[in-house]
């Protein structure tokens, strides 16, 4: 009978314990309850205004992102063109060096032609204007400044017209 009564003892103390032990957790379980809430309330605004500066970043970055894109696209437009314009200006400077030279060119012929017309004019007003006469007449005299005599039609043969 001890031994039933011992055994119903335990059975009655592992019941108690058990019921103790389900009331507790059921204890534990309101306690999480309120601590999930009261942090929920507590950092829930935090939380909430965490994810209000996250967005507000990432919505600052893609705008950033679509500037950049947008100022890297007009850098691009303007270098082409100005390198278009820099081709055409070279072209432009080409072509007036190539003008310039040619006036250049005719300008020296013009030049050197009237000099030889002129020198051919006054060599033939002189042969005009004193006869040849005697060995002192200026016709006859040599000038220093030629080396040869004027040959017949009054131009001096040594003096080359273009490099007058």
């Amino acid at each position: 009978m001890a031994a039933d009564v011992a055994v119903v003892l335990t059975g009655l103390a592992v019941v108690v314990l058990g019921v103790v032990l389900v009331l507790t957790l059921l204890e534990l379980r309101s306690a999480f309850r309120e601590v999930r809430a009261g942090v929920k309330d507590n950092f829930g605004p935090v939380s909430d205004r965490a994810g209000s500066i996250a967005d507000n970043v990432e919505f600052i970055t893609e705008r950033l992102r679509t500037d950049v894109r947008y100022l890297t696209d007009s850098v691009r437009s303007l270098s082409e063109r100005l390198q278009q314009a820099s081709d055409h200006m070279e072209d432009r400077i080409e072509e007036f060096n190539a003008l310039m030279e040619t006036v250049q060119g005719e300008a020296e012929e013009i030049f050197l032609d009237t000099a030889a017309t002129v020198h051919g004019l006054k060599e033939g007003a002189r042969s005009i204007a004193s006869p040849r006469k005697g060995p002192h007449s200026p016709a006859a005299r040599p000038r220093p400044d030629l080396d040869e005599p004027a040959d017949d039609t009054g131009v001096d043969a040594t003096v080359n017209p273009r490099s007058v």
